[in-house]
């Protein structure tokens, strides 16, 4: 199973551009993920610049539509992500709270959808695409 680890630190979509973290803070992190990585969980894993840096495209009748940040309407924003393959949810939970977060961070854990957990139409319309499968972790 996999699953995505969204950090999302509070007061992270109003951050200054460039706005970086401080050496203590990713030397717990880098200890952290190194735990990860030696447990053979660890599949990848980036930290993010702050929105302040990024661009928003939404569709409006199928007509893309690109806005530069920061997003004064985000309440929570990602600041980086781990993606890791363990057994079972419980697994992925007890990984989660081994974080070094501070007080201010929230982690949000979400389930990587399966190819074999889609319907057979889903299936169908993904099927002309094994290549795309394959990178994707998606192949049955």
């Amino acid at each position: 199973m996999r699953f995505m680890m969204l950090m999302l630190p509070k007061g992270y979509g109003a951050a200054k551009p460039g706005t970086m973290p401080d050496a203590k803070s990713v030397a717990a992190m880098m200890a952290y993920n190194e735990q990860l990585q030696k447990a053979g969980v660890l599949l990848a894993l980036d930290g993010l610049h702050p929105p302040s840096m990024g661009v928003r495209i939404s569709f409006t009748g199928g007509h893309p539509s690109v806005v530069d940040g920061p997003f004064p309407e985000a309440a929570e924003v990602v600041g980086g992500y781990w993606m890791i393959q363990v057994k079972s949810r419980e697994e992925a939970i007890e990984w989660a709270t081994r974080c070094p977060g501070s007080d201010s961070e929230t982690i949000e854990l979400r389930q990587v959808m399966e190819f074999s957990e889609f319907p057979p139409d889903v299936k169908k319309a993904a099927g002309s695409f094994p290549e795309m499968q394959e990178k994707m972790g998606l192949s049955a």
